[in-house]
């Protein structure tokens, strides 16, 4: 319980409560999977849409991609456009990614808060648009988790925690709105937008010294990569140059942040961070 509580903090307790929070604390508080469906209230909330840009330690996460909504994600148009339903997936990607390998590396109080973040910045604003898609609501995986983590599990228990959310949001990923646009053209557009925050982060990461800033960069950095992969293939068939460009600046990024603690002097300017994701963004509307 005393765990489970700590979530409530990270999330805000309205959206913990409308994420069915309290029902969990009845049974298993930061336990087993059967959390899974403890959130199912979520979908039942209206979509916040309140901003999140001056949330402590996020650096104006909210403002980025100079969208509306949580997390700069666009939940009216994600119900009929697989670029913004796939960058809303991509976000919360992010922060699991760094969720996890900031538990790797002992930061266990950002881990929890990270797997618990996107409850909040993107999953009940998206409740909607993934009911709509068929999507089953997957918001207890996530809060589970940061009640894991508080709770003291293993690295493994952790790890099979994080590879289920992930294969959450593949199978989300999967019931995209359909478009005309080719799957390349989708992917590169969330992988550009991946981009973009992990350099909006680096400039926040450059004039703060607190360790949140690096570490959402690192996770958008992390998720941009993992995108990139799964498409690699279908952008350099259909643009080489756009590949071209999108490897440079994820090369850049892989060496603006290159693990999960920060270091002590970020290694890449943030004009080069910038020119490289301003290239890719020129490449796409090309």
């Amino acid at each position: 319980m005393r765990s489970t509580f700590k979530v409530w903090t990270q999330l805000g307790l309205g959206t913990a409560v409308a994420g069915g929070l309290l029902a969990a604390c009845g049974g298993e508080a930061g336990g087993g999977e059967a959390g899974q469906d403890s959130s199912e209230a979520a979908t039942q909330a209206p979509a916040s849409q309140s901003g999140e840009g001056g949330e402590g330690g996020e650096g104006g996460e909210g403002g980025e991609g100079g969208e509306g909504g949580e997390a700069g994600i666009d939940t009216a148009a994600a119900g009929r456009d697989p670029v913004a339903y796939r960058s809303a997936l991509g976000v919360v990607e992010a922060h699991v990614m760094a969720a996890r390998d900031a538990y790797a590396a002992g930061r266990k109080a950002e881990a929890a808060e990270m797997f618990a973040h996107p409850v909040s910045e993107v999953l009940v604003g998206m409740a909607a648009v993934f009911s709509a898609q068929g999507v089953s609501d997957f918001s207890g995986l996530l809060t589970n988790a940061s009640a894991a983590v508080l709770d003291g599990e293993s690295p493994r228990q952790i790890n099979a925690r994080y590879d289920a959310i992930i294969a959450a949001l593949r199978g989300a990923a999967a019931k995209a709105p359909k478009s005309t646009a080719s799957e390349a053209a989708v992917s590169s557009k969330v992988v550009a937008d991946l981009i973009e925050r992990a350099v909006a982060m680096h400039r926040e990461a450059g004039s703060n010294a607190a360790y949140e800033p690096y570490l959402d960069g690192y996770g958008f950095a992390r998720a941009a990569q993992s995108q990139f992969k799964a498409s690699e293939s279908a952008i350099k068939a259909a643009d080489p140059a756009l590949h071209g460009r999108i490897a440079e600046a994820l090369g850049l990024l892989g060496k603006a942040y290159p693990t999960a603690t920060r270091p002590a002097q970020l290694a890449v300017e943030q004009g080069a961070l910038a020119g490289a994701s301003s290239k890719v963004m020129l490449a796409i509307g090309s």
